[in-house]
């Protein structure tokens, strides 16, 4: 049905608003400054994101109730052309795969939204009162190069013609050699490494096809 796969980034990209700072701001002003500190630090490139994910989640120690609220500004604040973006991806031959540091029971509400069912996320967990226990830290998607493995895995398992990664962040850059095309995205956050290297760089996920089309 699929003959070639794209993997798209959520936070700041699909969405623009980077998920586990909005969970810090639910703390106050001064856990949410370090947070988006340490997450822009590593999207950045500036540190490993492995370095920050457990600190950043202790930090906050979200509930439950409070991830799925999150999960709604997600969709509340979405990429205009996201879904239309998505829609086209199905008629065309593409599979489209979410794939983020992000945590998965948030984003799992706007997936759906977007009619996106793969995701490759970072699952927590939480107890029988729906508080935070911890996160899977085996996740790939929780430390540098995890994203690379999630694309090796869906190449081996799927053989598609075509593979192509979108994103905002460096841990999204680091897997340009690994797929035909990666397209940086700079419509709510411009990287300057990001927008430096990647090989195509566009602000509006509606400007996708068109490259595509070309691949």
């Amino acid at each position: 049905m699929y003959e070639n796969i794209i993997f798209i980034d959520c936070d700041s990209t699909l969405s623009a608003i980077e998920g586990i700072d909005e969970l810090a701001r639910l703390r106050g002003e001064e856990t949410f400054e370090a947070c988006k500190n340490m997450t822009n630090r590593a999207m950045d490139g500036e540190i490993a994101i492995e370095a920050v994910y457990g600190e950043r989640l202790k930090l906050i120690n979200p509930t439950r109730e409070e991830c799925e609220a999150i999960g709604q500004m997600y969709i509340d604040t979405i990429e205009p052309g996201a879904k239309g973006l998505v829609e086209w991806l199905g008629a065309n031959g593409w599979l489209t795969v979410i794939v983020s540091g992000g945590i998965t029971q948030v984003i799992e509400p706007f997936a759906r939204h977007l009619g996106v069912e793969e995701l490759k996320a970072v699952d927590v967990f939480f107890d029988g009162e729906g508080k935070f226990e911890g996160f899977l830290d085996s996740a790939p998607t929780a430390r540098v190069g995890g994203k690379i493995e999630v694309i090796d895995e869906y190449k081996k398992s799927h053989e598609p013609k075509k593979v192509v990664m979108v994103g905002d962040g460096v841990s999204d850059l680091e897997t340009q050699g690994n797929v035909d095309l990666f397209v940086g995205f700079g419509g709510f956050v411009e990287r300057v490494k990001v927008k430096g290297e990647a090989k195509a760089f566009v602000k509006s996920l509606a400007d996708l096809p068109p490259l595509l089309t070309e691949l």
